[in-house]
């Protein structure tokens, strides 16, 4: 069977990895052809465009960037024809995969979509879009099949694939993993300024500010590979400050507080069960324009998946040093603060499901190939 894969970041390029290795366990002629990154070709892909590449996110910035982006959609077409695969499997990324999936329905070309697009947050007529471009729709929050439900399309939930992650992974002890990036014994507190080079120059900086005002702890990047040492090296300047490459979730694993950029990552550091921060600052016009047709109470998953404000946000002109050093001291060294976190981080997991998110979609996908 031939696959032809689109993940357009980082998190889409992890979960669309796990998804090819549960179908190349059922699928012993599997070839794919993917947009993505390191992990979907160490997987078995052929990469056509690496995620990087394609990392437009904010109205103003999809806006100056339109160009490239009407280019790589007119591209990916043509190469879909060239490549003339069983099925299109797309990943989340639904400003340009929404579009793709418009063009192989057009084209009698079998459509799946893996991790359903937020249109329940804004958006939400795309819901129309998918009944007529897309033939089976897998979702992994468990709210999001009622969500379907109210429009009349069947949709298939299969759990969380960070559940899956989380559950293979290998974590040195602490004393291994501070002796190999070598680390002082002091307490971590964990900043992860997102994967994409607009959101790292953004709030690293304003994450950084808050560094000399906790002395006893020690700072640690969750640094991306897809984005140079020097850009994060520019940005830390002299500050004490180190950043560990792709070593996130054992960072986080290691931490004892983490600032988390809005987005996967506030969900990857609950389940480990971090006490977290989450942080987001963008382009004013583009933030002005999303608070005005985005229907969504809170912007971390954790708290979205919740419904309640688990974790404190501070968004946009909350976003000071002043607030970032007041939430971080609370996490960091109220107890009652903590616990609160750690019992509904537990609840989080259990709505969630069990790990075999991965191995449940390939079985749905092989399924629906099947007929």
């Amino acid at each position: 069977m031939k696959y032809y894969i689109i993940a357009g970041e980082a998190s889409g390029d992890l979960h669309a990895s796990n998804l090819m290795k549960a179908l190349s366990r059922k699928d012993a002629q599997a070839e794919f052809r993917v947009w993505g990154g390191d992990l979907m070709e160490k997987a078995g892909g052929q990469l056509v465009r690496h995620y990087r590449d394609l990392a437009f996110m904010g109205f103003v910035e999809v806006a100056v960037n339109l160009r490239t982006i009407l280019k790589n959609i007119s591209f990916c077409k043509k190469d879909i024809l060239n490549y003339k695969p069983d099925v299109l499997i797309l990943v989340d990324y639904p400003g340009f995969n929404l579009r793709i999936a418009e063009f192989a329905r057009k084209q009698g070309l079998k459509v799946v979509y893996y991790i359903s697009p937020q249109i329940w947050a804004w958006k939400q007529s795309r819901v129309k879009k998918i009944k007529r471009d897309v033939d089976k729709m897998l979702v992994i929050l468990p709210f999001e099949k009622d969500f379907y439900k109210e429009y009349n399309v069947e949709v298939d939930f299969v759990g969380h694939p960070l559940l899956d992650v989380l559950a293979e992974e290998q974590v040195d002890s602490r004393a291994d993993f501070l002796k190999k990036n070598e680390l002082s014994n002091t307490s971590i507190v964990a900043l992860l300024p997102g994967s994409r080079e607009m959101e790292v120059r953004n709030m690293l900086k304003i994450m950084l500010r808050v560094v000399n005002r906790f002395p006893d702890r020690q700072f640690v990047i969750a640094g991306v590979s897809t984005l140079s040492d020097q850009l994060y090296e520019k940005i830390i300047d002299k500050l004490p400050v180190k950043v560990l490459q792709n070593q996130t979730r054992e960072l986080l694993f290691h931490s004892e507080a983490a600032l988390v950029t809005s987005g996967t990552a506030t969900l990857e550091t609950a389940l480990i069960g971090v006490p977290q921060v989450v942080c987001y600052k963008g382009n004013r016009l583009s933030f002005e324009i999303a608070k005005r047709i985005v229907k969504i109470k809170y912007i971390s998953l954790v708290n979205l998946i919740m419904d309640k404000p688990v974790v404190k946000e501070l968004i946009q002109q909350d976003l000071t040093v002043e607030n970032l050093e007041k939430e971080l001291s609370s996490i960091l060294t109220n107890d009652s603060v903590r616990k609160k976190m750690f019992k509904d981080y537990e609840e989080l997991r259990l709505k969630l499901g069990s790990d075999g998110a991965s191995e449940r979609a390939g079985k749905v996908i092989e399924k629906y190939l099947s007929i």
